[in-house]
């Protein structure tokens, strides 16, 4: 497939690039009505205050004054006083449509109410000033009733020109609602056809990769591990599982080959063991030692001895395989203590106590031998009097944090958090001449990097890595006159 042109784009981009596509547009038209629609509504409403407003006002504020001024001025006993207070709340309400009268016609007419109102206060305080009554009846003709008329009539012209502004206005929302609406049917055909194209070619550049990559999928499935050019992708995603089957397939081409070295060395290494536990010296030694039994006529301990060199021998080489029971391993080590302890049976004692329950789990060949024959060369020869080896084998399990259970309590409970927490604990110790914590640290040093740094201790660690994985294997602690511990750790695999 030919690369198309542009780096690859992430999906979650496109697909938030095609979203943007389509919301935004939508979003903007929204708002456009919307704010529109706010505008109109609240200009109505403004209107409509006024008009509803200035209609209250007008219905009693002629009759009310002037009956008010009657009664003041006759010197009735139903007088109140001057009606002071009402046309200065008639000013408040003539200042208060000012500020929300946009028109000309009704600004002109409602200014005039605040004048006429001002000059109707003044000629009410005239009234008040004047002592004759008949002067007081003139003014009240000729001034208050005059001006309450004029101010009737001009919040009357008022309310003519907001009443003509609602409805003008009213016509403009509805020719402006159905422009809106025939703008917004014309800009979402626009904008679907715009989106539908897009998607039809978004959808494209993934389905055709992926069919390609399912293909490949399916050559790899049936074996077909040869590398190939990655297929290429406009989205990142696709492009990179394109990357990663290619890289997958180029590594399992590595890990065929690792493996096949892993088992060479695997093999090697057995070899070399096996080698190594068949010592010639060991084996001399032995021979005197059964020689020696004979001549002084100790048969019975020779004819042990033998049983148990035979035992020994038979299995090391286990009918040629790698891998036996914890059972066999132990009868191993058992054969070959019991042949040491024949020749050092003044410096060793030893004691093994693995639980059967542990009898038929699987170890690599030849894992506990070399650790006890380290411990009885290089621990309790080292050492003056008495020495003690002991091989104990436990199924323990691991807490939370990773670290070894130690109440039977814990072990339960990790045991029911994680069934996979398992694992055998084995432990060859000895209270031999032990080592410094210079010597020390280059021994775990040592087997960390795999080097050799004692009787098939490396090789031991190497086997047990290659088969269970490197978590598992070989752990030394030592102390100078106190002896050493080396803990074998390996999951629990039935034969």
């Amino acid at each position: 497939m030919k690369r198309k042109k542009g780096k690859p784009v992430s999906l979650n981009l496109q697909m938030r690039t095609l979203l943007i596509t389509f919301f935004v547009p939508v979003l903007l038209m929204m708002c456009v009505m919307f704010a529109v629609m706010v505008t109109y509504v609240n200009r109505y409403t403004s209107i409509l205050h006024n008009v509803t407003t200035a209609s209250e006002f007008n219905q009693d504020f002629k009759e009310n004054i002037d009956l008010k001024m009657y009664y003041y001025v006759v010197g009735s006993h139903y007088s109140e006083g001057l009606p002071i207070e009402e046309v200065e709340a008639a000013q408040e309400l003539a200042r208060g449509l000012l500020l929300t009268t946009t028109q000309e016609e009704s600004w002109k007419a409602i200014n005039g109410v605040l004048e006429l109102c001002e000059n109707l206060e003044d000629k009410i305080y005239l009234i008040e000033e004047t002592d004759n009554y008949d002067d007081r009846q003139t003014q009240l003709e000729n001034n208050i009733y005059v001006l309450t008329d004029l101010i009737q009539e001009y919040m009357y012209n008022y309310l003519y020109h907001e009443a003509s502004l609602l409805d003008s206005l009213q016509t403009d929302m509805v020719r402006s609602l159905w422009l809106e609406i025939g703008l917004i049917a014309v800009a979402a055909a626009v904008l679907l056809i715009v989106v539908l194209q897009r998607s039809l070619r978004f959808a494209s550049s993934i389905t055709q990769p992926i069919s390609d990559l399912c293909t490949r999928v399916r050559s790899i499935g049936n074996g077909d591990l040869t590398a190939q050019t990655p297929i290429q992708a406009q989205e990142y995603e696709i492009q990179t599982l394109s990357d990663g089957f290619e890289d997958m397939v180029v590594r399992l081409n590595q890990q065929i080959e690792q493996n096949r070295q892993e088992q060479t060395r695997l093999r090697s290494a057995e070899l070399a063991l096996l080698q190594a536990q068949i010592n010639p010296h060991f084996l001399y030694n032995t021979l005197d030692a059964i020689v020696w039994l004979i001549e002084m006529e100790k048969n019975e301990q020779a004819v042990e001895m033998v049983t148990s060199l035979s035992a020994f021998f038979r299995s090391s080489l286990s009918n040629g395989q790698d891998v036996i029971t914890l059972r066999e391993e132990e009868q191993h080590v058992r054969s070959y203590l019991e042949i040491q302890h024949v020749r050092y049976k003044d410096i060793l004692e030893y004691e093994i106590d693995i639980a059967p329950e542990l009898a038929g789990y699987r170890i690599p060949k030849l894992t506990l031998q070399p650790l006890v024959e380290n411990a009885l060369y290089h621990g309790i020869k080292q050492k003056r009097g008495q020495g003690h080896i002991r091989v104990k084998g436990r199924m323990e399990a691991l807490d939370s944090r990773g670290v070894l259970a130690e109440t039977p309590e814990q072990m339960e409970e990790a045991r029911q958090k994680n069934p996979s927490a398992a694992v055998i604990v084995l432990t060859v110790e000895d209270n031999g001449a032990g080592m410094d914590e210079e010597r020390l640290a280059q021994v775990r040093g040592a087997l960390k990097h795999e080097q050799n740094i004692g009787f098939g201790v490396a090789t031991v660690q190497e086997r047990l890595q290659l088969m269970f994985g490197t978590e598992y294997g070989l752990q030394i602690e030592s102390r100078v006159g106190e002896g050493t511990r080396v803990i074998v750790r390996i999951p629990p695999q039935e034969k």
